[in-house]
C-alpha cells in the first residue's frame, strides 16, 4: 500500500484481522455447536467442542414427521433453479428491449421499471397473495416461481441494461448487415458478451431465493413442500421441545450449496459486478 509505512500497514493488518474473525464468530459457534451433545451447546464457552458428537448430523439428516432433510435440499433446488431460469431469461430479453432497441414510451416505461424498485415488497404483498389463491397456486411452488419467468425484478434488468450499453453498438450494426434478426442478434452477440451480468445475475438469485423465508411460509404450508428455510424452522416447532443440536447441523449444511456456488462463479461475479458500475 502507496503512502503507508510498514508499521501502518501491520497495524491496519492486524485490524481488519480483528474485525474478521469477530464477524466470523458466529459462524464459527455455529459449527462447534453442530458437533456438541445437545444438553452441552448453551454450557460450553471455549472454540472447540468440549464433547463431539455426530448424532445431531445424523438425527437432523432424517427430517420432521417422515419427511427427511434431503427431500427439504431438493425443493429448495426445484425453487431455486426454476427461479433462476426464469430470471435470466426474462431479464436479459428486458434488459435487451431497453438497452438495445427503439419503442415507443420506451423511457417512460423505464421509469416505471425503475419505480418498481423502489416500491416495499409488503406493499404488494395483499394483491399478490389474492391473486395466487384465487389462481389456485398457494401451497405449491408456482407463487414462488411463475413471477421470475415475468422479469418482476427491476434491479436485475437495471443491472443487465448497464451492462448491455457498454457493448460497442457496431456489433448490432455490422450484425445487421450479415443479415442477423433482433432475435439472432440477442442470442448470438448480446448473450455471450453479457456472462459476466447473467452470473451475477444468477448468484444473487440463488442465494436470496435459497435463503427467502417469508415468501414460502407465506404460500406453502405442506410438510412435504418445505424448502430448507421452512424445514430449519420445523426443528423448532415439531416437538416441546426445541432440537437446536439438529438444527445447527443442518444450518451447516444447508450454507455449504451457496458457499460452493458462490466460489465456483466469483470471478464472474467480481468482473460482472466492477464492469456493470463503470459502464452506463
Amino acid at each position: 500500500m502507496m503512502g503507508y509505512s510498514r508499521v501502518q500497514q501491520s497495524m491496519l493488518f492486524l485490524l481488519v484481522l480483528a474485525g474478521a474473525c469477530l464477524t466470523m464468530f458466529p459462524l464459527w459457534w455455529l459449527l462447534v455447536s453442530s458437533f456438541t451433545p445437545e444438553n452441552f451447546i448453551f454450557q460450553q464457552s471455549g472454540l472447540w467442542p468440549t464433547q463431539f458428537t455426530l448424532d445431531n448430523y445424523i438425527q437432523g439428516w432424517r427430517g420432521v414427521s417422515g419427511v427427511t432433510f434431503g427431500h427439504y435440499f431438493l425443493n429448495s433446488f426445484v425453487v431455486v433453479g426454476a427461479c433462476i431460469i426464469g430470471t435470466l431469461i426474462s431479464a436479459s430479453m428486458a434488459a435487451y428491449a431497453f438497452a438495445r432497441m427503439d419503442f415507443n414510451l420506451k423511457r417512460v416505461f423505464f421509469a416505471i421499471m425503475l419505480g418498481t424498485m423502489m416500491l416495499p415488497f409488503h406493499v404488494t404483498l395483499i394483491p399478490r397473495y389474492i391473486i395466487f389463491y384465487r389462481l389456485g397456486w398457494v401451497d405449491s411452488f408456482l407463487p414462488l416461481t411463475v413471477p421470475s419467468f415475468f422479469a418482476t425484478n427491476g434491479f436485475f434488468i437495471f443491472l443487465m441494461v448497464q451492462f448491455m450499453r457498454g457493448i460497442p453498438i457496431e456489433l448490432d450494426h455490422a450484425a445487421r448487415v450479415d443479415g442477423c434478426s433482433p432475435i439472432q442478434l440477442y442470442l448470438r452477440i448480446i448473450l455471450p458478451l453479457t456472462m459476466p451480468a447473467l452470473v451475477t445475475t444468477a448468484i444473487f438469485t440463488f442465494i436470496w431465493t435459497w435463503n427467502d423465508f417469508f415468501s414460502q411460509l407465506l404460500y406453502i404450508s405442506n410438510p412435504r413442500l418445505y424448502t430448507i428455510a421452512l424445514g430449519l424452522r420445523a426443528f423448532q416447532d415439531a416437538t416441546s421441545a426445541s432440537a437446536f443440536g439438529q438444527m445447527f447441523a443442518m444450518s451447516i449444511l444447508s450454507l455449504l450449496p451457496i458457499f460452493i456456488f458462490f466460489i465456483a462463479a466469483q470471478k464472474l461475479l467480481i468482473e460482472g459486478i466492477s464492469t456493470t458500475g463503470m459502464k452506463g
